[in-house]
């Protein structure tokens, strides 16, 4: 009975100075229930509260950070896994997969009324990685010579435009003066993430006199809707490309 009272006392003042359950228990090996019972009339002043508090939030931040570094080491695994199921690609696969990467992301021709307008070849993203892919089927797949390409790029006018500038001429391997700046002066969406370091604006690629090839590539993409796409309703909706 002795032990138990000194036990009990023992636990007390732990939780006077503002420990936790499960620190007591390291300290006083008794049944939770059995602290429980003794420490339900124990007060705590607000400093030894704030205390538990933060010890609550730092346990919650560290299972946070546990998962998030499982869930990093998952993605990991299976992206590496889904690179290795990609093995070389022929010209023929590249060429399918610009043109519709062109179709998701390049001008087409605009109908208006009973005549079309012609549009030139021109090709605007963001990612330097599927910028880089679209030059490579430019020259490689449709044999574009470097200099019918012009190279546009569009910023807000609030960004440091030199310094990317710079940086896409780096990823293009070009001089920068080869590269026209346009400004956006519209009001930046503030819920947007990529407007500090991550922000570098719009590329636009254009090739020079490529009106008919604008068509040819739009002939393509319907041949891809043709042979893969045979509902009626699907290819009536692509009737006008």
């Amino acid at each position: 009975m002795t032990t138990k009272i000194i036990e009990k006392e023992k636990a007390i003042k732990f939780r006077k100075k503002g420990l936790s359950y499960s620190e007591i228990l390291k300290k006083v090996p008794v049944a939770k229930s059995t602290l429980s019972l003794w420490l339900r009339s124990v007060g705590l002043a607000k400093k030894q509260k704030q205390r538990l508090t933060e010890k609550r939030m730092a346990a919650l931040r560290r299972g946070e950070e546990a998962c998030r570094q499982k869930r990093l080491k998952i993605t990991e695994l299976i992206k590496n896994k889904a690179i290795k199921e990609i093995k070389n690609l022929t010209k023929r696969e590249l060429w399918y997969m610009g043109t519709a990467l062109y179709w998701a992301e390049g001008a087409k021709e605009k109908v208006e009324k009973d005549y079309r307008r012609s549009a030139e070849v021109s090709f605007s993203n963001s990612d330097p990685a599927m910028i880089l892919f679209y030059l490579k089927w430019l020259k490689e797949i449709l044999l574009i010579p470097r200099h019918d390409l012009t190279y546009d790029f569009y910023i807000h006018e609030t960004a440091d435009f030199k310094k990317v500038r710079r940086y896409w001429a780096k990823i293009l391997s070009i001089p920068d003066r080869k590269i026209r700046t346009y400004f956006k002066r519209h009001k930046i969406n503030t819920k947007r993430r990529n407007i500090r370091g991550d922000y570098h604006g719009l590329m636009r690629i254009r090739v020079k006199k490529s009106t008919n090839l604008n068509r040819k590539i739009t002939g393509w993409i319907k041949g891809i809707v043709q042979k893969t796409l045979r509902c009626g309703v699907v290819q009536r909706s692509h009737a006008r490309l």
